[in-house]
């Protein structure tokens, strides 16, 4: 790794911000209270450049007790943590609190800084030793180099330094996500500059001239420059001290804990599901509803803990929890954070997030505690089908899933492509990249079936299931496009037949029964013998004594072969003699160009009460259009 973060940490006085100094010539304590107090309040930053070309920002973290809060923000993002102890007081409470932090953080390498050995002797010394020894087993520090120093003389900084080279040298890549994100941990005006906010860059990469959005408030400014290690650069990447300075943003706008990202990419919750390591160090148990202080990146949120497994959770356990903030946040999976008691202040756990953007939960589900503990095997299709699986028919964008996986961009792509080949996943939307579990849309297609079969049961002389009426089934599903693709994968598979706005199963066939057939026969031959002059339909229905439901079913199957051609009011023609008078219409209006009513009326010989439905029949039909007085053919023939 090129760009490295360092963190400091212990307990406070035991010389961090000193050491700091000494090996980069920075005075990392700049506020007034700082200077006067004699300790670190804010965050502190530096940079050092290691003889092997490797760029080294400096995080300097307060190490006392009431600004632990500070302490935990700054952890966010750091590669290796320099645990300053001295050598004078040994391993404190602080020094402890701030190992079980960076445990919490998942972070994997340090080394640890004796300090103060100018004000000690031999015997004090080892004793020093011997306590860090024992301090440091069982944490990420175990084995990890010691390395006695005095800041004040300079002895052992070269060993120091030398040291810290070996460490970076050895560090495997991180795994970055894709998405930029900055974490805010300071914000400031400068004159002629404007708002500067500066944090540590944790994934993706930042340009000049860039469209950036505040989260969660959704401000979107454009990026006027960038700093790293105080040197402009046209752009920085993933685990480098940034800072950004903004064109047009105001400074009141911003505050620590926000998080810079491009626009319209991570999504605001205030429900987060996680891993949850309960401290060792705790006494109590944990119950249910927690107050919790929640930090992540460098906000620190109220809010409740749910167990979602159990009643309580004893010192030392791991388990799948909820988190059920005050406040939104804006996560990633596999994101760190860190728990805080809400009183008294204390750190009492904490781990990795499994879902990003969680909804409610009921307890003791075993198949969200299933789904939340095969998130931790790092199984990028599991990870994928669980979510859908969670959003059901509505599925989830590409956008969100890049949020719900932390997948690189090449390597979701080409899950997602190995899953669409294999069907796990349907994709409903390409415009909007749109994905279902593959095994719900099956699901749901057997329920679409259902519903068309329902309606040929109870419709078994209409030809099909008009499909508004089927949709109008599922009103909870608003994207139309859900539908298209869903009747073109039953259409293709041979189990439906789908004829413009008349939906059927594919072996479903009207099948009359003799009364029914007769029925059918008698009105065809009533509305031949009638020609252009047909009585109403319901005066056919009372000569052959037709109960309303066989008539309407009967009306219904002959519109649908075509048989009949239905006009208003209740007035049906026989199609041949519809289909001759149109003949007729369009070789008079082809002569004459335009025809009157009375005209109309003339060339059929047949009286008003048909006149109108007829000639405002070709006008519904696209034959014919009214011009004043006139019908003109609509288009050329």
């Amino acid at each position: 790794m090129e760009n490295i973060i360092l963190g400091t940490a212990g307990h406070i006085d035991h010389g961090k911000t000193s050491l700091v100094k000494a090996l980069t010539g920075v005075e990392t304590d700049r506020l007034k209270e700082e200077k006067e107090r004699g300790i670190t309040i804010e965050l502190g930053f530096a940079s050092l450049d290691l003889p092997n070309g490797k760029h080294l920002g400096i995080v300097d973290m307060p190490g006392h007790e009431k600004f632990i809060k500070n302490m935990v923000a700054g952890s966010s993002g750091i590669d290796i943590v320099t645990m300053v102890i001295a050598a004078d007081e040994g391993v404190m409470p602080q020094t402890r609190e701030h190992m079980e932090i960076c445990n919490l953080m998942g972070i994997e390498h340090g080394i640890i800084a004796l300090t103060k050995t100018d004000l000690v002797d031999e015997d004090l010394l080892e004793m020093a030793l011997d306590d860090i020894n024992d301090f440091v087993q069982g944490t990420f520090l175990e084995e990890q180099p010691i390395v006695p120093l005095s800041s004040a003389t300079g002895q052992g900084l070269d060993k120091f330094i030398a040291t810290l080279e070996s460490i970076c040298n050895n560090i495997p890549e991180r795994k970055f996500s894709s998405i930029f994100r900055l974490p805010v941990d300071r914000v400031f005006s400068m004159k002629g500059f404007g708002t500067v906010i500066t944090g540590t860059l944790t994934s993706g990469t930042i340009h000049g001239g860039q469209d950036i959005m505040v989260y969660p408030k959704k401000i979107i400014s454009k990026v006027r420059g960038i700093q790293v290690h105080n040197s402009s650069v046209d752009k920085a990447s993933a685990g480098t001290r940034t800072a950004i300075n903004f064109q047009g943003l105001d400074k009141e706008s911003v505050f620590r804990g926000d998080i810079l990202s491009t626009p319209d990419t991570l999504i605001k919750s205030y429900m987060v599901d996680a891993h949850f390591h309960y401290l060792k160090s705790n006494i109590k148990p944990a119950k249910p509803r927690t107050r919790i202080r929640f930090h992540s990146g460098t906000s620190e949120i109220l809010g409740y803990m749910i167990l979602l497994d159990r009643e309580e959770l004893l010192p030392g356990d791991e388990a799948p929890v909820q988190f059920r903030l005050e406040s939104p946040v804006c996560c990633i999976k596999d994101d760190r954070y860190v728990i805080r008691n809400y009183s008294p202040i204390k750190t009492i756990g904490g781990g990795a997030i499994l879902n990003p953007a969680s909804q409610k939960h009921k307890l003791f589900d075993k198949k969200v505690i299933q789904g939340l503990e095969d998130l931790l095997l790092d199984d990028g299709e599991q990870t994928i089908s669980f979510f859908l699986s969670l959003k059901g028919f509505s599925g989830l964008s590409l956008n969100h899933l890049r949020v719900m996986t932390n997948l690189s961009d090449k390597k979701l792509a080409g899950t997602l492509q190995k899953m669409l080949a294999k069907q796990k996943i349907i994709q409903t939307d390409k415009e909007r990249q749109i994905y279902v579990n593959g095994a719900f849309f099956d699901e749901f297609k057997t329920k679409i079936l259902e519903k068309i079969q329902d309606y040929h049961n109870a419709n078994p002389l209409k030809e099909g299931m008009p499909t508004q009426e089927l949709k109008s089934k599922f009103q909870y599903i608003e994207d139309a496009k859900f539908f298209n693709i869903l009747f073109t994968k039953l259409a293709k598979e041979n189990a439906i037949i789908q004829n413009k706005n008349i939906i059927k199963l594919a072996d479903f066939k009207v099948a009359l029964e003799v009364d029914q057939h007769k029925i059918k026969e008698k009105i065809i031959k009533i509305y031949q013998s009638a020609g252009l002059t047909p009585p109403f339909f319901r005066t056919i229905c009372q000569e052959l004594d037709l109960d309303q439901k066989t008539a309407k079913d009967v009306l219904a199957m002959l519109l649908e072969e075509k048989l009949i051609v239905k006009t208003k009011d209740d007035l049906n023609f026989d199609a041949k003699a519809i289909a001759s008078l149109e003949k007729n219409l369009i070789s008079f209006l082809k002569d004459k160009e335009q025809i009157t009513t009375p005209e109309f009326k003339e060339m059929i010989g047949i009286s008003r009460k048909f006149i109108i439905p007829l000639i405002e029949y070709f006008d519904s039909v696209n034959l014919t259009i009214r011009v004043g007085d006139t019908r003109q053919l609509r288009k050329k023939i």
